[in-house]
């Protein structure tokens, strides 16, 4: 019995290690669902759990050939040559034509801004008038 637990022991430590040179080798920006800490402390605090869990769900994923063999990894995007044509800005703010209706409609809403605020201030003076004269 003491052999079956020593040995479980020692299956537990040698998956600990491995998987902790694996985690601290591996690149920051390749880590999945957590960050490097986490799963350090993940793999330490819950072993064996978290060692098993740190090979099923936070190893860097490993690249996919594609048909033209070429290495592919999840996230890359697309391989240059198939990347689609860029056809104008990427963003509002980087579209100046989109710029300048946005200074446009700007003034439209201030004209409207202040006919509103000028119907207001005469139906408040002809409010003030009706009270007034029924006073």
């Amino acid at each position: 019995m003491i052999r079956l637990y020593s040995l479980f022991m020692l299956l537990d430590l040698a998956l600990l290690v491995v998987a902790l040179i694996d985690c601290l080798s591996a690149e920051e920006f390749a880590i999945r669902a957590l960050p490097r800490v986490a799963w350090v402390f993940i793999i330490l605090l819950f072993s064996p759990i978290g060692a098993i869990a740190w090979f099923i769900a936070g190893r860097p994923a490993r690249p996919v050939r594609m048909s033209n063999g070429q290495p592919w990894r999840p996230g890359s995007g697309f391989p240059e040559a198939e990347r689609p044509a860029r056809r104008g800005p990427l963003a509002p703010d980087d579209d100046p034509e989109f710029l300048r209706s946005l200074a446009g409609s700007l003034k439209q809403d201030e004209t409207l801004m202040k006919q509103w605020e000028a119907d207001l201030r005469r139906r408040e003076e002809e409010l003030r008038r009706r009270q007034a004269q029924e006073d």
